[in-house]
């Protein structure tokens, strides 16, 4: 079990969003560590959460999604 993913469903899930922030992000042509400080949230925090090995609150989400400059919707869609 990892950091309270309770199952490979949500798992999965965790790692799809995690990757999705990630891509996201590198288009945009940002470092984890600018776009980390820019969100205000923590670096390590940031790693955890593009590799899919945490289940981020939703307050993280929402500085992301603003950092990233898409709607919580818009970046909660993972295919």
């Amino acid at each position: 079990m990892k950091f309270g993913i309770v199952n490979t469903k949500e798992q999965q899930y965790f790692e799809k969003l995690g990757a999705r922030i990630k891509q996201l992000r590198e288009e945009k042509d940002l470092d984890q560590k600018t776009f980390a400080f820019d969100c205000e949230i923590g670096r390590t925090q940031l790693y955890m959460i593009e590799n899919g090995k945490t289940n981020p609150r939703l307050l993280t989400l929402i500085k992301i999604a603003k950092g990233l400059e898409l709607s919580l919707h818009e970046l909660l869609k993972v295919s």
